[in-house]
C-alpha cells in the first residue's frame, strides 16, 4: 500500500479504504474511517466525531477517547475505544449482508447509546467509573435490533419502553467474552478481572416494539 501522510485534524482519513493499515499519532478530524471496507486504522491518541461512520468492514483501534456518534450506521467491522465515547455511540448500527458490527468502549459513553440500533453488538466496560453508571441517559432509545452489554451491577433507571434487560448468562457471555479479551489485548487490561464482574444485556422489547415515526419515499 502507498504510504500517506495526514495532518492534525484532517477529516475522512481512510474513507472507503479496503486494504492496508493506517497509523495515526495526531488527532484526526471527523469521520475517521467513514465507509471503511476492510483496512485497519490505529490511532495512538483520541479521535473526534463520527468515527467509523457507515463502515462496512475492517477495524479501528483508538488509544484514547472518541467524540459523538462513534459507529454511526456502521454495517460491519469493529471499533475498539480505550477510553470514553460521546453521546449517540452506535446510533443506527445494523447488520448488513450477514456482517455483525462491533463497538467496544472501555470507559463511559454519553446519553442515547445505541439510539435506533438495528443490529450489531455494543459493549461498554465503564473502566475507571465503577462508582457510577457506564452510560448516560436514555440508553437504547428506539432500539429495534442487536444487543448492548453493560459492565455494571445496577441497571440504569431510565431505560426506554422499547428496551428490556437481564443479567448476562453464560450464553450471553460467550458472545461478549472474546470482545472483552480483544479489548484487553489491545490496551493492556486485565481480561479475567473484567469478565469476573456482572454484566447486563439490553435488547429490543418484543412486547412493546419500536414504531417507525417517519416514512421514507
Amino acid at each position: 500500500m502507498e504510504q500517506k501522510t495526514y495532518t492534525l485534524g484532517q477529516r475522512y482519513i481512510g474513507a472507503g479504504q479496503s486494504e492496508g493499515t493506517i497509523i495515526l499519532n495526531e488527532v484526526p478530524g471527523n469521520a475517521l474511517g467513514a465507509y471503511l471496507d476492510g483496512a485497519n486504522i490505529i490511532v495512538n491518541c483520541s479521535a473526534q466525531d463520527a468515527t467509523g461512520d457507515t463502515m462496512n468492514a475492517g477495524e479501528i483501534t483508538i488509544h484514547g477517547s472518541t467524540g459523538d456518534a462513534a459507529g454511526y450506521a456502521m454495517r460491519g467491522g469493529a471499533i475498539y475505544v480505550q477510553g470514553d465515547a460521546g453521546y449517540r455511540a452506535g446510533i443506527h448500527m445494523k447488520e448488513y449482508k450477514e456482517k455483525v458490527p462491533v463497538l467496544v468502549i472501555g470507559g463511559r459513553t454519553g446519553s442515547f447509546l445505541g439510539e435506533y440500533q438495528a443490529g450489531g453488538i455494543i459493549v461498554v466496560l465503564g473502566i475507571g467509573s465503577e462508582d457510577r453508571q457506564p452510560v448516560g441517559n436514555f440508553c437504547g432509545t428506539g432500539m429495534h435490533g442487536g444487543r448492548i452489554y453493560l459492565r455494571t451491577a445496577h441497571l440504569p433507571k431510565d431505560l426506554p419502553e422499547q428496551v428490556v434487560a437481564h443479567k448476562a448468562t453464560e450464553d450471553d457471555m460467550q458472545i461478549a467474552a472474546p470482545l472483552v479479551q480483544n479489548y484487553a489485548e489491545k490496551f493492556g487490561a486485565d481480561a479475567e478481572s473484567l469478565l469476573r464482574d456482572e454484566y447486563y444485556v439490553l435488547r429490543p422489547n418484543t412486547q412493546n416494539p419500536y414504531k417507525q415515526l417517519y416514512v421514507t419515499n
